[in-house]
C-alpha cells in the first residue's frame, strides 16, 4: 500500500480529533499500517513548542507564534511523517498547514506569501494527500469547546478571531482557492453533523471512494477475495 497523509482539519470543537482517533482504529481493524500525528507536538521538539503554544500565560507574538508552528512542522515531517510514508504507511494528521493560513493567515493577520513561503521550507516538498476539512456549525462547536475544559491560549483569541478562522475555511473549500495553493493538496468537506459514528461513515466513504486500496482491505478484512493485485 502506498504511504499517504490524510490531514483532519476544522475550527476548534468540531470533532477532528475524535474523528482521527476513530480512524486510526477503523485502520487497525483493517490492518492498514499508519501513524497518527498532531500539530503542534509529534515530537521532543513539537511538545516543548505545543506546551509554549497553548499555554494561557504565554504572551507570544503572532510571527513568532508561526515560526514556531513551523518549527514544529519541519521538525515532524523530518523525523515521523515521511519515514512513516517511505514505509508505506497512512499518516493521519490533526491538522497540518491549512491550519497556519486560517489561524495565523486569516486570525492574527498575517501576510498569507510569507506564511506559503515559510510554509514550503517546513514541508520540504511534501504535500497532503487529502485533506477532510469538518464543517459543524459554530453554536455546537463553541458549546463543544466550553465542555472541554479551560480553553488553552488559541481557544482564548475570542469570537472575532474565531469567526475570521471559521471564514478562512470555508474559503479554502472554494475550487478557485485550491488552484491558486496547491501545496494544500486536495481539500474536501465533511458534514460534521450526528453521531461521531455518522461522521466517521462519511469519512470512511469519502476515504474509499478516493482511495481504492483502502475498499480494498475492507472488503479482505471481512472475508473477501483481496484484489488480484493485493
Amino acid at each position: 500500500m502506498k504511504g499517504r497523509l490524510l490531514v483532519l482539519e476544522s475550527p476548534e470543537g468540531a470533532g477532528k480529533t475524535t474523528q482521527l482517533r476513530l480512524l486510526g482504529e477503523w485502520l487497525t481493524r483493517l490492518g492498514v499500517p499508519h501513524t497518527a500525528v498532531r500539530e503542534p507536538g509529534g515530537t521532543a521538539l513539537g511538545t516543548e513548542i505545543r506546551h509554549l503554544l497553548l499555554d494561557p500565560a504565554a504572551d507570544i507574538g503572532p510571527r513568532a507564534e508561526a515560526l514556531l508552528f513551523m518549527a514544529s512542522r519541519a521538525e515532524l515531517v523530518s523525523t515521523v511523517v515521511r519515514p512513516a510514508l517511505e514505509r508505506g504507511e497512512i499518516v493521519l494528521a490533526d491538522r497540518f498547514v491549512l491550519s497556519t493560513y486560517a489561524y495565523q493567515g486569516e486570525g492574527r493577520a498575517l501576510p498569507l506569501e510569507e506564511l506559503r513561503a515559510a510554509n514550503l521550507l517546513a514541508m520540504d516538498g511534501l504535500v497532503p494527500d487529502l485533506t477532510l476539512l469538518i464543517r459543524l456549525d459554530a453554536r455546537t462547536r463553541r458549546a463543544r469547546a466550553a465542555a472541554r475544559g479551560a480553553p488553552d491560549r488559541i481557544e482564548r483569541a475570542g469570537h472575532d478571531f474565531h469567526d475570521r478562522v471559521e471564514q478562512a475555511f470555508d474559503r479554502y473549500l472554494t475550487r478557485e482557492w485550491q488552484r491558486a495553493h496547491p501545496e494544500v493538496g486536495p481539500i474536501v468537506a465533511v458534514d460534521g453533523r450526528g453521531s461521531e459514528h455518522e461522521v466517521l461513515g462519511r469519512i470512511r466513504e469519502l476515504l474509499m471512494a478516493r482511495f481504492p486500496e483502502l475498499a480494498g482491505a475492507t472488503m479482505t478484512s471481512h472475508g473477501a477475495a483481496a484484489p488480484p493485485d493485493a
